[in-house]
């Protein structure tokens, strides 16, 4: 806490924690040097007063009131710069206890004590009359007047009823010597005002024969922030009325010596009262921004305190002097971002900021390669001051790269920035359906399908730790009979997305292609929710035709046109692992399937007046084809068709009879990851399933074809 001297330029008294005890000091060049206040040599009674510096001083209360109507326990006015009146303490330390009144007549250098308790003292007559009023809650009727600065005062009595006191305020103006003291009589009573006027005093106006010179000075040092100033005061035995505020009689420059400089930014006083460059700072830094054949100042570690008005003297060897600026090599080369992220995002302006600790920068030459194919250059630093604005329109890590180079050197600085693209959506690829102890493939399908660096945590079966990967598909095996969720989490920095599918895994299950008549492609939009919604329909259709429990049935319709779906049945049993199906079960449910579908027994109404068919395809015996995405592409696709075709062709032309059944077991791809992936029409984004034809039970061909999305 401090306090700023009024009418003295530069004063201040403030409070400093010392050692955990909080002394009071004072300073008269703006903080460049403080001292302790020293205590009276006598207290009110005249006895002397036993306090030796620094172990004891005189501590101030700087606090200053809020309240206009009361005055605060520290008071000064600029009429009367050289009165100090305050409360505070003799000791070690500011205490709360032991309170009394000091006053200074000097600007601080001496000090009286007035009062052994609180008053509130209110200045008039420009200063020249001190009024002062007891801090009580009793009523009182006196308070005390002071002609000569504080030391005498007379007793008056403003009242003839003892008063409340609850504020007093001077009335503006010049010359006044009128203040109104707020109060009440009782708790219960109104306000009063009582209205006090002093002119009555004084018989006369002071004169210029009752005025005396004072010259401000700090323990007898009379230069006070560079300059000497003298200030009429009223000679104490004359009671006269002031009026206006004469002011300083006069001020003169002083020399400038060594007190009236501070230290300079970046420099520490040492305590041989040097000012040297801190621990942190680097003096030749002030010319980083510098061009050859330009100047600046180079600072001697001192700068003068703000306001002082000191001349000649050491003022030419303590200022900062012009220097010509010293050709440097680049050195300290940075590039960053504006925001300091080590990110972007596609399509939008990124702002880099190139950063050079010294060098001659208006003769350097400036590259930056941003890492896409593209590069700018600049001939000189300071044209780059807003940054260098850039949008990458694809997404990846981009390395960087800056350098600059001048006449003497050269230097470069990698930045290594992450371009981004917002995930909006993920989905999880795995089928409906597989075989116990069987490998199954997993994979997170995202659009856009290019977001930039990701991170995926998988949760699958009844694992309770994650699996955390950095490629979007994994593969692992089921050892137990059931339903088994798996759930992925894609994290694409602050954003992260999930999706979880229900996978059935059996030792054994059926498999059958079904078709439907024309007239649903009219209607088929080609959604998830769509082919959900169908799905649940030809499932109650199918229970409904042939009276198979729907634990057996599992309907999936895949994505694309012409509609088609996947008929599972599974050896469904109870919760207690009873009444499983046997192989022989699976095969009456599929062939009941499978007449009650060549019957045409199984339709739906899709809407009124439009009657849906459902057909059947081929039926199969897991597992016997196992369809995994890995590897092959279009090519392999027509090719394995083509051989099965003539493969069919030529049993047909052997035999001569009819081909009992194609078996086939397609691991179904995702539904959304044709929708996010391929963009093409739905002929050209259905996925071409290849068949394996089933000759005679026993003789199942277990081969492997590989499969995999036509699309962009």
């Amino acid at each position: 806490m401090y306090f700023s001297v009024a009418g003295i330029k530069g004063m201040f008294l403030a409070n400093k924690k010392i050692d955990n005890q909080v002394k009071t000091f004072i300073t008269y060049n703006k903080g460049r040097d403080w001292r302790l206040l020293q205590a009276p040599d006598t207290d009110l009674r005249g006895d002397p007063v036993h306090c030796l510096l620094p172990y004891c001083s005189l501590h101030l209360h700087l606090k200053v009131s809020e309240n206009p109507y009361t005055s605060g326990i520290i008071a000064s006015k600029d009429t009367a710069p050289s009165i100090i009146v305050a409360s505070g303490n003799i000791g070690s330390e500011l205490s709360d206890t032991d309170i009394s009144m000091f006053v200074s007549s000097d600007a601080g250098n001496t000090w009286r004590q007035i009062f052994e308790e609180e008053h509130s003292v209110l200045y008039l007559d420009q200063g020249g009359v001190l009024v002062a009023m007891k801090h009580t809650s009793l009523p009182i009727r006196h308070l005390w007047l002071s002609f000569d600065e504080g030391r005498s005062w007379s007793k008056y009595s403003f009242t003839s009823i003892p008063l409340f006191v609850d504020g007093v305020l001077g009335e503006p103006g010049e010359e006044t010597l009128i203040m109104t003291v707020f109060g009440h009589f009782s708790h219960r009573s109104e306000w009063q005002l009582v209205k006090v006027d002093y002119k009555s005093i004084f018989d006369r106006r002071c004169a210029e024969e009752d005025y005396r010179p004072w010259q401000l000075h700090s323990q007898g040092e009379a230069c006070i922030m560079g300059a000497k100033r003298i200030y009429k005061k009223r000679k104490s035995e004359r009671k006269c009325m002031q009026g206006k505020y004469a002011g300083a009689m006069e001020s003169e420059p002083c020399v400038c010596t060594e007190a009236d400089f501070d230290c300079d930014y970046g420099y520490e006083r040492h305590s041989n009262g040097q000012c040297l460059p801190a621990f942190w700072f680097n003096p030749s830094s002030l010319s980083k921004d510098c061009s050859l054949g330009q100047s600046y100042l180079n600072s001697t570690g001192y700068r003068k305190v703000v306001s002082n008005n000191c001349t000649d003297g050491v003022r030419e060897q303590y200022t900062a002097k012009p220097q010509k600026c010293p050709g440097k090599a680049p050195r300290g080369l940075r590039i960053v971002t504006a925001d300091g992220k080590l990110t972007a995002e596609q399509g939008h302006n990124v702002t880099l900021m190139v950063q050079l600790e010294e060098g001659d920068v208006q003769r350097t030459l400036i590259q930056v390669d941003f890492g896409d194919g593209i590069a700018v250059s600049y001939v000189n630093l300071s044209s780059m001051e807003d940054g260098i604005k850039h949008v990458y329109q694809n997404v990846g890590i981009f390395r960087v790269t800056v350098q600059v180079d001048n006449s003497l050197g050269s230097d470069s600085a990698v930045l290594y920035l992450h371009v981004t693209c917002p995930l909006e959506h993920v989905h999880l690829s795995l089928p409906f359906v597989t075989t116990k102890n069987k490998e199954v493939n997993a994979t997170a399908v995202l659009w856009p399908s290019q977001v930039g660096t990701l991170t995926y945590v998988w949760w699958y079966g009844n694992n309770t730790e994650p699996l955390i990967t950095l490629e979007g598909s994994i593969s692992f095996r089921f050892t137990s009979e059931g339903m088994n969720t798996i759930t992925v989490q894609v994290s694409a920095g602050n954003a992260i997305l999930q999706d979880t599918k229900t996978i059935a895994v059996y030792e054994e299950f059926r498999s059958l292609r079904l078709s439907f008549s024309p007239n649903l492609d009219d209607y088929n939009p080609d959604i998830p929710e769509w082919r959900r919604d169908i799905g649940r329909v030809i499932k109650k259709s199918l229970v409904e035709a042939t009276g198979v429990p729907g634990q057996h049935i599992l309907v999936a319709v895949l994505p694309g046109l012409p509609t088609t779906a996947e008929l599972f049945v599974l050896p469904y049993q109870d919760p207690a692992g009873e009444n499983k199906r046997s192989t022989d079960d699976l095969e009456q449910i599929s062939e009941l399937l499978i007449h009650t579908l060549n019957q045409n027994s199984v339709h739906f109404e899709l809407k009124p007046g439009v009657r849906v068919l459902v057909h059947a395809a081929h039926l199969t015996a897991a597992p016997l084809v196992d369809l995994t995405p890995t590897h092959s592409g279009s090519a392999m696709l027509m090719l394995l068709s083509v051989v099965f075709v003539g493969l069919a062709v030529f049993v047909i032309y052997k035999f001569k009879r009819k081909i009992p059944g194609i078996n086939v077991y397609a691991q179904m791809q995702n539904e959304k990851e044709q929708e996010m992936i391929s963009p093409v029409s739905h002929s050209e984004s259905r996925p071409s399933v290849p068949q394996t034809e089933l000759r005679r039970p026993g003789q199942l061909i277990d081969e492997k074809v590989e499969s995999q999305l036509i699309g962009k």
